[in-house]
């Protein structure tokens, strides 16, 4: 098992962690608010008597955009963040790592036998509310989510974009950011992802979006994209 050399918080990203291990590799990490606990086999790390969580870019797209050099990571400590898709929990989890206590997870998820597993992780981690419910029908939870500060989406859709639009004119705040994950095969399986990307964020502008940075998660995930916006309410 590779030890730990060197573990600081990365240069450009608040709450996300670099560990440098003895075999000369660098992963990302983030602290654990659920210390002891893994949520998908991650290695756990102990440094300074703080445990953090690897968090691995091949599971993971919001690292693998971190890794590909996004922008800005608008994710901070005591946000509120709707998130979209939020499957078994994976990314969702360090997402409530970096928010902390004061922050809140709103995760809403289609497939029952998948929320299950998310509700298990849910369950160490006060800050998640898991939602049982359908993305595109977002009057469905509107008594369970409050104004949120940032989406996070990861849904496979053909109308990713719209969809969160819709979510965003219900829940965000203005200036409140989006991280969303383009699917390009999940929309379109007969077009160039490049076109569906450029598709998917005419529609973002259209509805009030700001497109900030727009980068591929090659080699972590075949066909997809991370767009970074902002929201402005008209």
């Amino acid at each position: 098992m590779s030890e730990v050399v060197k573990l600081y918080e990365h240069p450009k990203y608040k709450k996300v962690y670099v560990v440098e291990l003895d075999d000369g590799s660098a992963k990302l990490a983030t602290i654990n608010l659920a210390p002891g606990k893994r949520v998908y086999g991650e290695r756990l790390f102990k440094w300074q008597g703080v445990e953090y969580r690897e968090w691995n870019p091949y599971r993971s797209k919001l690292a693998a955009a971190l890794i590909k050099g996004i922008s800005e990571l608008p994710l901070q400590e005591s946000h509120r963040v709707l998130y979209l898709g939020a499957a078994t929990g994976t990314t969702a989890s360090h997402v409530s790592d970096i928010v902390g206590s004061k922050g809140a997870v709103y995760g809403v998820e289609f497939a029952p036998r998948v929320m299950r597993e998310f509700v298990v992780v849910a369950e160490d981690r006060p800050n998640i509310v898991p939602i049982l419910a359908d993305a595109r029908m977002p009057h469905k939870y509107r008594f369970i989510v409050n104004v949120v500060d940032g989406i996070y989406a990861d849904v496979a859709q053909p109308e990713q974009a719209g969809l969160v639009a819709d979510n965003a004119q219900l829940f965000l705040r203005d200036g409140g950011w989006l991280l969303l994950a383009i699917k390009a095969r999940s929309i379109d399986v007969t077009a160039e992802p490049s076109e569906i990307y450029k598709r998917e964020m005419e529609t973002l502008k259209n509805r009030g979006f700001e497109i900030v940075d727009v980068v591929h998660l090659e080699p972590f995930d075949r066909d997809h994209a991370m767009v970074y916006a902002r929201y402005k309410r008209k």
